[in-house]
């Protein structure tokens, strides 16, 4: 994809991520995520979310105040999402990118899903406790292969039965070190073009305008209908990522 394309499509992709985030407080990641892939291809993808998505996660992890109490409950997880992304990276030098491509369509289709049908998954504490790392090392793996952080590792934070903020701090600490991680996996990996490390760093702009301009318009829009909305546009969206995938 030519640089001017490219640069249009990091503006208006990081703008409307944002204000999704704004209004709805979550989405930016997986937005961004699903159009680039939709428009270029899964590794440019992963490289232009890298700052935008730390930067934005960064804020929302530090904000809550339970940052302590989520990591001392949820270390074992999250040492798990962590030290196993590189390991999902090696897929990119391994398996068709189109295959990955189509794996992150599934993944987007099944998050949407569950945020359109309202599933919660439901664990004890000691079913939490025991299952954590497994469910941290599949999130890693899966962000290794595809970028995407959210399935199942939300899902697993949302069996915790957090308070709403808390679970929203949760997620941002955990999108948080996935995004720096996924960086370096990268890196080693020589995925990272630097010309997309600069339109990567030039998408942190747009992401915060979207994101003032989502949080402004939050009081006019029907958060219950925006998430419908949203859920069923991202479905969409991964349909046709795996169409492209599977005709090539």
């Amino acid at each position: 994809m030519p640089g001017v394309e490219l640069l249009l499509l990091v503006i208006v992709t990081f703008l409307l991520a944002g204000a999704v985030k704004g209004v709805i407080g979550l989405g930016l990641p997986t937005v961004a995520l699903a159009l680039i892939t939709a428009a270029s291809d899964l590794p440019t993808a992963m490289t232009l979310l890298l700052f935008p998505s730390f930067l934005t996660n960064l804020w929302q992890a530090m904000t809550g105040g339970a940052a302590r109490r989520i990591i001392a409950r949820t270390w074992p997880f999250l040492t798990a999402a962590v030290v196993t992304i590189p390991l999902g990276a090696l897929a990119l030098d391994r398996v068709r990118l189109d295959a990955l491509s189509g794996l992150l369509g599934v993944l987007i289709i099944a998050y949407a899903a569950i945020g359109l049908l309202g599933v919660r998954l439901t664990l004890s504490p000691a079913g939490a406790s025991r299952s954590g790392p497994l469910f941290g090392a599949a999130n890693g793996i899966l962000t290794g292969m595809t970028g995407s952080f959210v399935v199942p590792g939300v899902m697993y934070l949302q069996a915790l039965g957090l308070p709403r903020d808390t679970f929203v701090q949760a997620m941002g600490i955990l999108f948080t070190l996935s995004t720096l991680v996924l960086g370096l996996a990268l890196a080693s990996g020589n995925v990272l073009l630097v010309e997309n490390v600069y339109l990567s760093a030039l998408g942190v702009l747009p992401a915060v305008a979207g994101m003032w301009l989502g949080q402004r318009l939050r009081a006019r829009l029907s958060e219950t209908h925006f998430r419908r909305v949203f859920f069923l546009s991202l479905i969409g969206l991964g349909l046709y990522i795996v169409w492209n995938a599977a005709t090539g």
